[in-house]
């Protein structure tokens, strides 16, 4: 499509374009219907409803049950402790070699039958599907989805391999004990190279040839409700081992395990669960992924491969969130914002847009001083207009289009952060913010006055009698607004960046579509903005 048609259809219901079709918009290219809204809008919330007749039963039934569980997890809590101990005796915090031997046989056998009592004193009743791969056919398990703490028991189930876990659960009296009995990959999160350690280590034990136990990675590396896979994090596929998927599935009439960043506490699903006559769990062990040569070299490629695999067999879709967008989702709750608005598909924006979270996280802010205002969290014209201090117009209109994706009268967080880097932050670069800025310089002094900025801003906008006092004091140090203020506004605001690329390409259109005899070569202002290049510019012409 030319520069002109493209200007056309972004300006269409511009009053002297001669369309009045307000609905027209641009068509969309595959590389913006690849931001299509994910499957599932947030896999990280659970609401579950509990009735009136399901709430008396679980009253009884915990009455009985829920003391005699209690102590039951107490006791083997205790008997399981000196296994623990006796198989991390003298062994430092981070291993340098595995433990073997006489310990490891006795305290292994010892809890994995520990382990399994203590869910079934739980309530558990575990099926199991599949034959479990040998350290030598498949280094690494990868289960999912990782929906609660209870996904514990596929480590159990599996024979008690090693796991990835934060230092500070070592910490803890009697459950650090247990976990360092696994011989477990401890991340830290204050040492700036525990990332690279991480995966060193990693790759040493699972090309060890079976010196070392397997590990199990939970890779989605935070809980969501089951309702789709998201972002495998590559760590378990960057050594290029073969590994055998695992399955989790919690098929119970009443949901009482999961365990999301909105729903139930900890202590509240450990009381429901303990209150249930019984809770069945099914853990399917499929067949062992061998990555191909090109998914050796690519972490990621593999990473998607065992994904896509994983939700076909559970019957689910695959999105791009990962625990970055709780991250958001939970600075969105901070800033008085329904928690989903922070949900952006971070793995895929920030992939294709080339953000950063920092940047997501700044826009976040802004986004929310233009949505506090509306009720749900989400931006309608009159806000979007209230924010740009500008009256809702045509053009007005056919910019939040752009921004409005989904056609439903509104903007969310994801639209804005991918309005602002695929329409507005290409459309402010440092040439055009210099030609917009000689747009406004009528009289070529350098300086914008007021009667300037409102007499381009009326043509723009189409709308004769617009007030831009209260625009113009926000740019303005003084009576008057230099090139720096401009630009300054500008790089801070690029929503309004789009507004003037439309005027300058209606106003490119208009010449082009002028007899040849009419047209003539654009004169070049004299630019106070950068002079140098005005020279240079100059000089070449009269060379030509």
């Amino acid at each position: 499509m030319s520069r002109c048609a493209q200007a056309v259809a972004v300006a269409a219901t511009v009053p002297a374009a001669g369309v009045g079709n307000v609905g027209l918009r641009p068509p969309m290219v595959p590389r913006q219907a690849s931001f299509f809204p994910p499957p599932v809008p947030n896999p990280f919330v659970q609401q579950t409803h509990i009735g009136s007749a399901r709430r008396v039963q679980i009253f009884l039934l915990g009455i009985i049950l829920l003391p005699i569980r209690v102590l039951l997890v107490a006791l083997i809590l205790l008997l399981a402790w000196p296994f623990a101990a006796i198989s991390t005796v003298c062994c430092p915090e981070k291993l340098i070699h595995p433990v073997t031997g006489w310990r490891r046989k006795i305290t292994q056998t010892a809890l994995k039958f520990l382990g399994r009592a203590m869910f079934f004193s739980m309530g558990f009743i575990v099926s199991v599907k599949g034959r479990i791969a040998s350290p030598l056919e498949a280094p690494v398990f990868v289960a999912a989805p990782h929906s609660t703490f209870f996904d514990g028991i596929a480590c159990v189930v599996a024979g008690l391999p090693s796991m990835v876990s934060r230092n500070e659960n070592a910490q803890v009296p009697l459950i650090g004990r247990m976990l360092r009995a696994v011989q477990p990959i401890l991340v830290s999160r204050v040492d700036p190279d525990s990332r690279k350690n991480t995966i060193n280590e990693i790759i040493k034990r699972t090309t060890s040839g079976g010196e070392w136990p397997q590990i199990l990675v939970f890779p989605e590396g935070t809980c969501t409700n089951r309702s789709c896979l998201i972002t495998f994090k590559p760590g378990a596929f960057i050594p290029g081992v073969p590994v055998q998927p695992v399955l989790l599935r919690y098929p119970n009439k009443l949901d009482t395990v999961t365990w999301t960043w909105q729903g139930y506490t900890f202590i509240q699903l450990c009381m429901l669960t303990f209150c249930q006559l019984f809770t069945k769990v099914e853990v399917e062990f499929m067949p062992v992924q061998v990555p191909n040569d090109e998914e050796k070299n690519d972490p990621v490629l593999f990473a998607n491969k065992v994904r896509n695999v994983m939700a076909e067999a559970l019957g689910i879709p695959v999105t791009d969130h990962t625990y970055e967008d709780c991250r958001l989702m939970i600075s969105a709750g901070q800033l008085t914002l329904p928690m989903e608005a922070g949900l952006v598909e971070f793995t895929k924006i920030s992939r294709k847009l080339k953000l950063d979270w920092d940047g997501v996280r700044k826009q976040l802010d802004e986004y929310a001083s233009i949505a506090s205002s509306s009720k749900g969290g989400r931006i309608g014209i009159d806000e979007f207009a209230k924010y740009l201090k500008l009256p809702v117009s045509d053009v007005l209109r056919q910019l939040f289009a752009l921004f409005d994706r989904n056609h439903d009268g509104s903007i969310d967080f994801r639209e804005y952060v991918i309005g602002l880097a695929v329409l507005c932050n290409p459309a402010n670069t440092e040439e055009i913010i210099q030609v917009a800025f000689k747009l406004f310089d009528v009289d070529e002094d350098g300086y914008i006055t007021e009667e300037e900025f409102s007499t381009i801003l009326q043509a723009s906008l189409g709308v004769p009698d617009l007030d831009v006092s209260g625009l113009f004091k926000e740019i303005a140090q003084g009576d008057s607004i230099s090139y720096e203020e401009f630009k300054s506004f500008a790089l801070r605001h690029p929503e309004y960046a789009k507004i003037f690329t439309t005027y300058l390409d209606l106003q490119t259109c208009h010449v082009f579509s002028l007899p040849k005899e009419v047209q003539t070569s654009p004169s070049i202002a004299s630019n106070k903005v950068s002079p140098e290049k005005h020279e240079e510019s100059a000089s070449d012409k009269k060379d030509d």
